[in-house]
């Protein structure tokens, strides 16, 4: 929740890939107050099973900057064994790994005030993210 001193953080995930939410994603934020400051790590959640993270630590006074980590291999090696039949991911992969992209990090600006959602949109080999509402 924002006010209006602080702003606030949401994300979502789609698999593209398969047109669905992407569930059990973990994903770490961390916040600085200046473009020369340290990364001050927050905490983190998983996406549930709409692909939300509804429960990511508010952002300190001060935040400029925001970083959303996304650990996508694991997500993909979960999928990837629960479905053989992913045979592009098989034969394309990069050192027997089942995805090409295996975090996702997204750094983005804020001021005080504002809501900002960040959706994932995501596949095995590519990604988008834009600025939601």
């Amino acid at each position: 929740m924002s006010t209006s001193t602080t702003a606030s953080v949401s994300t979502h995930i789609l698999d593209t890939s398969v047109g669905r939410p992407a569930e059990g994603v973990a994903v770490h934020l961390a916040a600085r107050t200046g473009s020369d400051a340290d990364w001050q790590k927050l905490g983190g959640s998983a996406t549930d099973a709409d692909g939300r993270c509804k429960d990511l630590p508010a952002l300190p006074e001060g935040t400029t900057h925001v970083r959303l980590d996304f650990e996508t291999e694991t997500y993909f090696a979960k999928k990837q064994a629960t479905a053989q039949q992913d045979a592009p991911a098989l034969r394309d992969s990069e050192n027997g790994r089942p995805v090409f992209f295996p975090e996702v990090t997204i750094t983005f600006a804020v001021v005080p005030g504002e809501h900002y959602h960040v959706p994932l949109l995501l596949n095995p080999f590519g990604y988008s993210v834009y600025r939601g509402s």
